[in-house]
């Protein structure tokens, strides 16, 4: 491997709340990386980083995007400033990881990904379900014709508190314009579902707000289809209950349910029964990291969601707010 190729990528982390501030602490200890600049709009957000890692140097999001010294940036803001960000720092050329949902607004999206077609640069969105073992093991088995015909899917999410406590300071995840569980939850299954199932065409779907006109959706239903699988999508917040994460692919002849995000289950025709990964390695952020990196270097990656993955996700995401032209909004 050359030089060039060994070189540690070179990278600015925009956003510096739950998810930046984990990135960040990985990218810092990651071999495959140098962090120069760090950049927030929030001066406590930023007072608190530079507490604990004192040797960083901090700017602004618009000065970290033109800086000449990073190979690639790193987004955790709120989604609406995706684009800007993204489009800018593609065009000053630099690879772009981004945090999901891609953008908000459909064509933002496409700007995005027009950006990153036009540069020929590395661009990903970080959804963990791209590389864990559950994923990994359930892409195998339908490959190997182990479900028999693909039925349908189920997506089932309760929250009896939305936002998240872990939440509470990014205020946006809990409004009507930028957050809401469809955008921040669903979206990673609507990701798994169009990776192992294919791309989702939403037929009907439609959210249930509360009495403030800002707040994020109460409920959410939805049928999609993946080419001929129907896929069925339930979601609801406030409710008196667990913490609910549920994907289901029925098959005909095993069929598959993850729950927990990483716990998976098999069903032959009788009780779910657990199932190991076969050894499959834990997956997290220094993974995607790592497949980042490669990425930017032009080897070989592995798993990770580019920018055309996310905004068909996207696309099924905000048919439940009605503005792909494709939903139906009740």
């Amino acid at each position: 491997m050359s030089e060039e190729r060994r070189r540690r990528v070179r990278l600015g982390v925009i956003g510096l709340g739950v998810m930046g501030s984990r990135t960040l602490d990985c990218a810092l200890s990651h071999p495959d990386y140098v962090v120069p600049l760090a950049a927030d709009l929030g001066a406590g957000a930023v007072e608190r980083t530079r507490a604990s890692h004192p040797d960083l140097t901090f700017t602004t999001p618009a000065e970290l995007v033109a800086s000449g010294e990073l190979d690639a940036v790193y987004i955790a803001t709120p989604p609406a400033s995706h684009a800007r960000l993204a489009v800018d720092a593609l065009r000053s050329g630099k690879a772009v990881f981004c945090e999901k949902p891609l953008a908000v607004s459909p064509a933002d999206g496409r700007l995005m990904l027009d950006a990153a077609t036009a540069t020929g640069l590395a661009n990903a969105v970080n959804f963990p379900l791209a590389d864990t073992p559950a994923t990994l093991h359930v892409e195998r088995a339908l490959a190997a014709g182990e479900a028999g015909e693909v039925r349908g899917v189920d997506i089932r999410l309760t929250f009896p508190l939305w936002p998240r406590p872990f939440q509470a300071t990014a205020v946006w995840v809990g409004e009507r314009a930028e957050g809401g569980f469809v955008r921040e939850v669903f979206s990673h299954f609507a990701y798994l579902t169009d990776r192992l199932a294919g791309p989702l065409r939403p037929v009907r779907t439609g959210l249930r707000f509360p009495g403030d006109p800002a707040a994020s959706e109460s409920d959410a239903h939805g049928l999609l289809y993946a080419g001929e699988v129907p896929v069925h999508v339930t979601g609801r917040a406030g409710v008196a209950g667990p913490e609910t994460y549920e994907w289901v692919l029925w098959g005909t002849r095993r069929s598959y349910l993850l729950r927990d995000w990483r716990d998976l289950f098999v069903s032959d025709g009788g009780a779910w029964t657990p199932v190991d990964p076969g050894g499959l390695p834990e997956r997290g952020e220094g993974s995607r990291l790592t497949s980042f990196a490669r990425a930017v270097r032009g080897e070989p990656f592995g798993d990770l969601a580019d920018f055309a993955a996310a905004l068909r996700v996207q696309e099924a995401v905000e048919a439940f707010h009605g503005t792909d032209g494709g939903g139906v909004n009740a």
